[in-house]
């Protein structure tokens, strides 16, 4: 597959396999995700008591390229709260769907209501 943006949910349902997660670990190998969304997801391990050794490694042993939150992301994704503050999208969201944006590549989420946004022109949905 092409080189996409991996949401935390595509990641966590790869790493739970749920459902979807077949599509989600066909973009791992060229996948990149932001910082933030990496942030995500060893919280929400985290919270379901996954040792913090064993989440490392986890995240250690993906072949995903993490890019770094800089000040130009913080400031873009600041600036989508207003263009969709109907849709209640956290910063994780914002800052997924931003790196997408400017890396120009399909975002992989989970999460249906991104494709009605009109802020990405690829979307690859996994369930």
């Amino acid at each position: 597959m092409n080189k996409a943006v991996l949401d935390a949910s595509a990641l966590l349902a790869f790493i739970n396999q749920e459902n979807g997660s077949e599509i989600a670990e066909g973009y791992l190998p060229d996948a990149i995700m932001s910082s933030v969304n990496i942030a995500e997801v060893v919280a929400v391990l985290s919270l379901v008591y996954i040792p913090e050794d064993i989440i490392i490694g986890i995240i250690n042993d993906l072949s995903i390229e993490i890019i770094n939150f800089d000040q130009e992301q913080a400031i873009q994704t600041g600036f989508l709260r207003k263009k969709i503050k109907a849709a209640g999208l956290s910063l994780g969201d914002r800052a997924c769907i931003n790196l997408a944006s400017v890396k120009n590549l399909t975002v992989v989420t989970a999460d249906k209501i991104w494709d009605t946004l009109g802020l990405i022109n690829n979307i690859a949905l996994i369930r």
